[in-house]
């Protein structure tokens, strides 16, 4: 899963999904290149390199958790995003801190077995594939594997006087015809090759046991209600229910179940916890509301409190998970906050001490708002033109409306409250409401957007700022 990207090839990446913040892309990607430049020192030294935690300022909208997030899908990174307001000082209803790293764990857990799962999935076919071929074809299995019990007691107990006749009965069962042999291999042939996949048959399909769950507390509640659920799944027989579906589907399902039989969870558990402590990477955000609020006293009591409880985390601790201890001393963390109100001075020292590298990220240009509607991949625009595209209408934008819309979220931006990108939505819904609400037409049309059709339709909604402020 490793991956080296150098600095200048993953702001190259964050490019083609983030417009501008340079400054921040540069920092970021210095940070991720130093932990690989870690993994290659000596072993001594190495485990005294920490990476050095990032916190993002700057308002809503610009591109704060986007980054992270694609950081993270970038560098294949186990990646959990958190709100800093949901945790509380112990003592006060609300979140344990100790849960983002339980979550990211998780995360881990389900990379690592979708990593394992694709490199089986040729074997887990084959499997399932031979399963099918039973149920089309069924052959005799000899005693030990075809014997069927109706409970689980029956096969604890089940005695040998039972076993030797079923043995002395497949004893006369004449061996299998040669020649159907051969017919049954080019009956799995065709199987194989898919020449099957509409045909209809009855299968059987796993059924996880319900109702186990909430019966335990412990560390946290939802932790150990899942242990025990995991706990009961592996003692209680799986249940099967009848399914009616076709071959090509019932295949899909069969090999997940075949894929998940081949997989080894003990391997699992410790490739995952060992991804998540080295390439681990949490952010977490809204770190402006949890700042002190200069000595004021009130409902926010607990701020400094919420600080206190993760800072250990951050300087790192081990956190007890069902999988096993997890340090986070190697794992990354991005804060991310607008510090309106507060500021980065206001939290304690020890939390400032453990942010070392600050990025003030910049409120969007009229130029940035153009590059957001027209460059990354998943621009604004292309994604309304393929949204409309499905319902017959075929939009087209013209260089002076978008010119146009990029002006006006500037200004409402500017004359409002500044939510960044975020207020490009709110004018492409407005500006499209009547075309998306009379689609589809009749007969497929083509729609060209001037600057003159958002000027009629936003126009005067930005020029009266208390309209703006209720609509834009």
């Amino acid at each position: 899963m490793e991956m080296n990207y150098t600095p200048r090839q993953i702001v190259a990446e964050l490019d083609k999904y983030i417009v501008g913040q340079q400054e921040a892309k540069k920092m970021v990607a210095i940070a991720l290149r130093n932990r690989w430049r870690a993994k290659q020192l000596p072993e001594n030294v190495r485990e005294e390199y920490v990476p050095k935690n990032i916190l993002l300022i700057g308002p809503t909208g610009v591109g704060k958790t986007e980054l992270a997030r694609r950081l993270a899908k970038l560098m294949k990174a186990p990646f959990i995003k958190v709100e800093a307001t949901k945790y509380t000082e112990v003592g006060y209803v609300g979140r344990d801190v100790d849960q983002m790293i339980r979550d990211l764990v998780e995360n881990s857990v389900r990379m690592v077995k979708e990593e394992m799962l694709a490199a089986q999935e040729e074997k887990a076919m084959e499997l399932a594939n031979q399963r099918l071929l039973q149920i089309l074809w069924p052959k005799k299995e000899d005693s030990a594997k075809g014997r069927k019990f109706n409970n689980p007691w029956e096969m604890l107990f089940n005695d040998s006087e039972n076993e030797d006749t079923n043995e002395a009965e497949e004893a006369k069962t004449p061996a299998e015809d040669p020649d159907m042999s051969e017919k049954r291999a080019a009956f799995y042939e065709k199987l194989k090759n898919g020449l099957m996949d509409s045909r209809e048959i009855e299968i059987e399909v796993e059924e996880a046991p319900k109702g186990f769950t909430g019966m335990l507390t412990g560390s946290t509640p939802d932790e150990l209600s899942s242990n025990f659920q995991d706990m009961m799944e592996n003692i209680m027989p799986k249940k099967k229910r009848k399914r009616r579906t076709t071959v090509g589907n019932a295949r899909k399902i069969f090999s997940q179940e075949e894929g998940q039989k081949l997989l080894d969870m003990d391997t699992v558990t410790e490739k995952a916890v060992e991804l998540a402590e080295k390439e681990g990477i949490v952010f977490i955000d809204e770190f402006d509301k949890i700042a002190g609020n200069n000595g004021r006293s009130g409902a926010d009591v607990s701020r400094e409190g919420v600080q206190r409880d993760i800072l250990p985390i951050v300087e790192g601790a081990t956190v007890s998970t069902k999988y096993g201890p997890v340090k986070t001393e190697h794992i990354l963390f991005i804060a991310a906050g607008a510090f309106h109100v507060s500021k980065p001075s206001d939290l304690i020292p020890e939390l400032q001490g453990r942010f070392p590298i600050r990025v003030e990220l910049n409120s969007l240009k009229q130029e940035d708002f153009k590059a957001i509607l027209t460059t990354p991949e998943q621009a604004l625009l292309k994604q309304y033109h393929m949204l409309l595209k499905a319902d017959n209408v075929t939009i087209h934008f013209m260089e002076e409306a978008i010119d146009k819309i990029a002006e006006l979220a500037y200004r409402v931006n500017n004359e409002t409250e500044d939510i960044g990108a975020r207020r490009l939505h709110t004018i492409l819904e407005k500006l499209l409401q009547d075309i998306s609400f009379n689609a589809p037409p009749a007969e497929p049309v083509d729609v060209t957007i001037t600057a003159a059709m958002v000027e009629s339709q936003l126009g005067d909604i930005v020029k009266d700022v208390d309209l703006s402020n209720f609509i834009l």
